[in-house]
């Protein structure tokens, strides 16, 4: 038996119950991992609370961890005992030990720390298919970042200056909007002081944004459409705040807009292209150009009060639970 984390019934933070889990042993084509440091996101929340379906219950909730390879099940090809690895699935994670399938497992490369990634690892991608496929960012564009000071929003943005976007964010309060100007934005709005449609059409001159990166949902949604510029594209990916409600197609006519509501895991299907972005990700970690920001440290029984700070937005940056 090794230990982990379960919800019987949606709830809050308090409905985690620390519990044995029974082992197994590897099947074909799985692996047996020694958890070693397990992420914590939106979507634990989202899965925890009943706003998204549960796949079984009781559930376990996480979606990304690293950990090391403990044994080999039969047919498992280039992974061996002792390699490092990490993932990201919908659920499961919030636990000691994991048999996985192979093929949704990636070795890290030497010099990039399990902690690091292990935290990163789902937001990374996420931006990375944000700005490679959801809407191709392209050097001269101006984005609109909402939740800069987060891990997605740290990270947008420094993708963004990298590639010679202009990027503006919002964050709420002095200490967000200066952590979040550290990290590759031009200008920061503070959302809960200032109009942020009024300071984004002020700062491009009344044109708007080539796109919006929106993962808050039901409190920015119509002033992230309205800062658009004319064929704008409106990225919604979360909503930290609520579900997005009232929407009509006819909201983008104004401005022939675009809508879209990725889902990180639609883009990463398939092992070539789980492969193709875990690569471009770990490159601009390990040359520096993207910079990961582990704001709070936890262990793993102690993952309801980190779900506390993440919702009561008292972190920045990426959040683990090591174990």
């Amino acid at each position: 038996m090794s230990k982990g984390l379960i919800v019987r019934s949606p709830g809050g933070p308090e409905a985690l119950e620390w519990v044995d889990l029974p082992d197994a042993a590897p099947g074909p084509g799985e692996v047996l991992l020694r958890q070693t440091a397990v992420g914590v996101n939106f979507i634990d929340v989202y899965y925890r609370s009943g706003l998204y379906p549960w796949p079984q219950t009781p559930l376990v909730p996480g979606a990304e961890a690293a950990g090391i390879v403990e044994e080999v099940g039969p047919g498992v090809t280039g992974l061996k005992t002792g390699d490092r690895v990490v993932y990201t699935v919908p659920t499961g994670a919030y636990r000691e030990m994991r048999v996985m399938p192979a093929e949704r497992l990636v070795k890290l490369p030497e010099g990039l720390p399990s902690e690091v990634i292990a935290g990163a690892f789902l937001k990374g991608l996420t931006t990375q298919y944000l700005v490679t496929g959801s809407y191709v960012l392209k050097p001269g564009d101006t984005i609109l970042v909402h939740a800069a000071a987060g891990g997605v929003g740290q990270l947008l943005g420094q993708w963004a200056a990298a590639i010679g976007a202009t990027a503006i964010g919002t964050a709420g309060g002095p200490e967000k909007c200066a952590l979040a100007r550290t990290c590759g934005y031009a200008h920061v709005i503070d959302y809960r002081s200032e109009d942020f449609v009024a300071e984004v059409m002020r700062i491009t001159d009344g044109k708007g944004c080539e796109a919006v990166y929106d993962s808050v949902g039901a409190d920015t949604w119509r002033g992230s459409l309205a800062c658009l510029a004319l064929r704008g594209s409106f990225v919604n990916f979360g909503q930290s705040s609520g579900k997005i409600e009232g929407f009509q197609m006819l909201d983008l006519a104004k401005g022939s807009y675009t809508a879209v509501r990725p889902v990180l895991f639609h883009y990463i299907a398939g092992r070539a292209e789980l492969e193709s972005r875990s690569a471009d990700l770990f490159s601009r970690i390990l040359d520096g150009s993207l910079k990961v920001d582990i704001s709070a440290t936890y262990r793993l029984e102690d993952a309801a009060r980190a779900h506390r700070d993440l919702e009561a937005r008292r972190t920045t940056g990426s959040v683990i639970l090591t174990v």
